[in-house]
């Protein structure tokens, strides 16, 4: 399954649950839930059913549109990524070749820090290494 698919399919699956709450508060408007599950009959009140259906629509809109700017998110740090095998450079959508630090760094909030692990350490400089073993 594309990567497409499965972001339109959580951004349906949020809009089908916030349309069955509304649908649940006008079922229990008009056939009064409680009264059907604890005898106690409840007054029919058609505008705090409509207030509560403006409260859910507006959480769920920006629910959505959160959800969706998320997974555009997601989408730009998936897939593929073209480097170059001996510079580490990688060509960005525009065929412009960034150093991966800058690359990753602009599309996301990953900081880099520098080091050298021990094998290149003994590789670059072994006079170092050298030292530390006396």
């Amino acid at each position: 399954m594309s990567s497409i698919t499965s972001r339109v399919r959580v951004v349906r699956s949020q809009i089908i649950a916030f349309l069955a709450l509304i649908t649940f508060v006008w079922i229990d408007e008009v056939l009064d839930l409680p009264h059907l599950i604890f005898a106690e009959s409840t007054p029919v009140n058609w505008r705090e059913s409509l207030f509560e259906t403006i409260v859910i629509a507006l959480v769920g809109a920006v629910c959505v549109l959160y959800t969706r700017r998320l997974l555009r998110r997601i989408k730009s740090l998936e897939g593929m990524l073209p480097i170059c095998a001996r510079c580490k450079r990688i060509r960005d959508d525009q065929g412009n070749w960034q150093p991966m630090e800058s690359y990753i760094s602009n599309r996301s909030q990953a900081d880099f820090t520098h080091g050298i692990c021990p094998e290149c350490s003994e590789k670059l400089y072994p006079e170092a290494d050298s030292t530390k073993k006396q």
